[in-house]
């Protein structure tokens, strides 16, 4: 009876898996070579000009891909604004007052869209803008597979549940992965892109505060910049070592208990994630590898292709 109440979970997982390997025949890395050559140097060379201005902004593109693709799949839906008629995800938990980088993506577009009007997805802009923000950092980079089309539709509440919060348990987070058909590995491994950025001092307070599984001296230097009340938007680096390099050392800083927030030191813990942890703090070609593969697959969840969707104009509002 019990290996018989687990089939649908099995078949949904093996459904998923195959859905994302369709997702990924669809996508093709050469899919503007003659509608829009010049778009890989367009994007980069945009991104590049951001991050100089401000080195954070590599991490905040990172997330608000990874903030698209866990809402109904990589489609662009995360940069609509809301407006009288329409409820965007930009004002979701894990987005309000946090996700950023949003006139980032405006330039690119306007630049994407002088060279080739009305042929590059928003979705795709951002697909891009993310690997290039890794490279510039010195992490690795990867093949982005292209052809997405833009969403007309976003979803407020699909956000507020899907998107995993700082909060979050280990099992809370193998289980949002699993739902949109990234394992446990590729979990832990995209958390890694916490190896840039920085987190508001309401996303960490509880954990430098309340919990145990913390370094004593880590906790007392982070609440010099977060009080136990006050101060929410002040910010703090997500990797204590090198925020502004892309690297193993968030692993390394799992292992001295270090981790920024209350589900970056889940995964080092007593858990199942800890082997791996390790393995990531001692190899960081192996974490590189594994990222790289994760931001693959999760480049592929659920994208619009063919008739679906459009080419927005705007990636702030659908097309008229």
């Amino acid at each position: 009876m019990a290996s018989l109440s687990k089939t649908p979970v099995v078949l949904f997982a093996v459904l998923l898996t195959f859905l994302a390997l369709a997702a990924r025949a669809q996508l093709d890395a050469g899919f503007y070579s003659s509608t829009c050559p010049n778009l890989l140097p367009i994007v980069r060379s945009s991104m590049a000009r951001a991050v100089a201005k401000e080195t954070r902004m590599a991490a905040s593109i990172l997330r608000l891909f990874f903030h698209d693709c866990f809402v109904n799949g990589c489609d662009g839906s995360i940069l609509l604004d809301d407006t009288e008629t329409f409820t965007g995800e930009k004002n979701a938990f894990a987005n309000k007052n946090s996700a950023r980088g949003f006139e980032v993506i405006d330039t690119i577009k306007s630049n994407v869209e002088t060279a080739c009007n009305a042929t590059v997805s928003c979705a795709d802009i951002l697909a891009l803008a993310a690997r290039d923000g890794v490279v510039l950092l010195g992490g690795p980079t990867w093949t982005v597979g292209l052809g997405r089309r833009d969403a007309t539709t976003a979803s407020q509440s699909t956000a507020n549940s899907d998107l995993p919060g700082p909060a979050s348990s280990l099992d809370n987070l193998v289980s949002k992965f699993s739902a949109k058909g990234l394992s446990a590995r590729d979990m832990t491994a995209l958390s890694g892109a916490h190896t840039i950025g920085q987190a508001q001092c309401q996303f960490f307070r509880p954990h430098i505060y309340n919990d145990t599984n913390i370094s004593p001296r880590f906790a007392a230097f982070r609440q010099g910049n977060c009080p136990a009340s006050g101060g929410d938007s002040n910010l703090a680096p997500l990797d204590l070592q090198s925020p502004n390099a892309f690297g193993n050392d968030y692993y390394q800083n799992l292992l001295g208990f270090r981790g920024l927030l209350h589900s970056d030191q889940e995964l080092f813990n007593n858990g199942t994630q800890d082997a791996l942890v390790r393995q990531y703090a001692r190899n960081g070609a192996l974490f590189y590898s594994d990222f790289v593969a994760a931001m693959v697959r999760m480049g592929a969840i659920s994208p619009l292709t063919g008739p679906n969707g459009e080419i927005r104009l705007n990636c702030r509002k659908v097309n008229s």
